[in-house]
């Protein structure tokens, strides 16, 4: 049974840092590629950020380019997002998302596997 874990939201001032964590199990982590999506409320979920099996590429939305970083672990079945210079526009809840595949997905619906969320509150 696969299962993500997020961690690390929580409440943050504009111009602050964050770092979220998301630990996998069930799964053979370095197979598949990994991304970080965020729902605000009222508003559909959206591409955060993805990263390749290896961690050797990455793609990022141009909302959080130059201040998100994804990285991943793959000895402790691990991927992060560093959040620097965060904005209110910025809150929302975070989730991690896993699928089995070469590529680098970017989209929701090719994802197979989702964490629960962790909520990301910057105040301005």
């Amino acid at each position: 049974q696969v299962q993500l874990v997020e961690s690390g939201g929580g409440l943050v001032q504009a111009g602050g840092s964050l770092r979220l964590s998301c630990a996998a199990s069930g799964l053979t982590f370095s197979s598949y590629a990994l991304g970080w999506f965020r729902q605000a409320p009222g508003k559909e979920r959206e591409f955060v950020a993805s990263i390749t099996r290896s961690g050797d590429n990455t793609y990022y939305a141009d909302s959080v380019k130059g201040r998100f970083t994804i990285s991943r672990d793959n000895a402790k079945n691990t991927v992060y997002l560093q959040m620097n210079s965060l904005k209110a526009e910025d809150t929302a809840v975070y989730y991690c998302a896993a699928v089995r595949t070469r590529s680098i997905p970017t989209m929701v619906r090719e994802y197979a596997y989702w964490g629960q969320g962790t909520q990301v509150t910057v105040s301005s």
